[in-house]
């Protein structure tokens, strides 16, 4: 077994709090948690407390929540921790003053094969593009985001319907397990930190999602329609304008759940109910299945229900009138 290290954690959603109770179970310490500041959220502006922050208080560890990095009591109270190496899982870019602090360095947990996908969305990103392939990366800390030399590297093959949820929560697994490793490594002087190469084209980067990038594009083939809502899949969800001649108007809908069919559409204009979804004519003479649809205003559902309170025959993907 390796020696102990006294570990400064720092992340905030969901996925990181997987990694951070794997740490807190093994026999490193975990001297300290640091995340996001409470912010109001919801309807009700109730002040929410990211997920790493309620893991930290139901297991009673150091908690700070600073509102700037720079600030000298944060910097006072992370230094007065002493702790050996700090571990990053989706938080916040740090300055060089908290990233070499401790003696072993900072290193972070990315969802991909680095240098592929750097940036917020590289799960997403992932599966939008159709890759076969992805994994995390652990790599030290530098002045640029996401191009620190990596330590170690972890692969996962993916389906062709593979949803962003689902490969989430595998790279969760796989994320944990390969931090650990890596702390290991590390406290046995065994790692030998390699440099990224550079990497061009669209898979070099992993953007944030917007609405603009988001949207269906009809024109474009059935598959990459697909890869789009599978890569959006549970959120924040592919969405497109459908022209209602009941209502004479534009209604938005979020589209999931989806399959290439082979199966022709026929109804050029708009989507067309089957017993087995609503079919989407898309580019190329190519037929996209939806299995599952969220009408503005609605919740959830599947194709069934949807169709039992609507005629996809009253939607159109363009306006017929124009």
């Amino acid at each position: 077994m390796s020696a102990a290290l006294r570990i400064v954690f720092m992340g905030t959603p969901s996925f990181a709090v997987r990694i951070l109770d794997e740490l807190h179970r093994s026999h490193h310490q975990v001297v300290g948690v640091v995340t996001v500041a409470d912010k109001p959220a919801g309807r009700g502006q109730q002040m929410h407390q990211s997920a790493v922050k309620q893991y930290a208080l139901a297991h009673s560890l150091a908690l700070l929540q600073p509102e700037k990095l720079r600030d000298e009591a944060f910097l006072k109270a992370l230094d007065a921790l002493q702790a050996d190496l700090f571990v990053v899982v989706a938080f916040r870019m740090l300055p060089d003053v908290v990233w070499k602090l401790p003696r072993l360095g900072t290193f972070n947990l990315h969802a991909s094969l680095l240098p592929a996908y750097r940036g917020a969305a590289p799960i997403n990103w992932a599966l939008i593009n159709g890759d076969t392939q992805t994994g995390v990366t652990t790599f030290l800390i530098n002045d640029e985001i996401d191009a620190g030399s990596i330590l170690m590297q972890a692969k996962v093959a993916l389906s062709p319907n593979m949803t962003a949820g689902e490969l989430h929560d595998s790279l969760q697994e796989i994320g944990a397990s390969l931090t650990l490793q890596t702390c290991d490594a590390l406290a046995d002087g065994t790692l030998v930190p390699q440099a990224q190469n550079a990497l061009f084209g669209k898979r070099a980067l992993a953007p944030k999602l917007f609405k603009e990038n988001t949207k269906i594009d009809w024109s474009q083939t059935a598959h990459e329609i697909h890869n789009l809502v599978r890569g959006l899949d549970p959120y924040p969800a592919a969405w497109c304008q459908l022209w209602s001649e009941q209502k004479q108007a534009l209604v938005q809908f979020k589209i999931f759940s989806s399959e290439i069919s082979a199966i022709d559409c026929e109804r050029t204009e708009g989507p067309k109910a089957i017993k087995e979804g609503i079919l989407f004519p898309c580019g190329q003479q190519t037929t996209l299945l939806v299995k599952e649809i969220q009408m503005e205003g609605k919740k959830r559902m599947d194709a069934r229900s949807f169709v039992a309170g609507n005629n996809p025959h009253d939607f159109y993907l363009n306006n017929p009138s124009l």
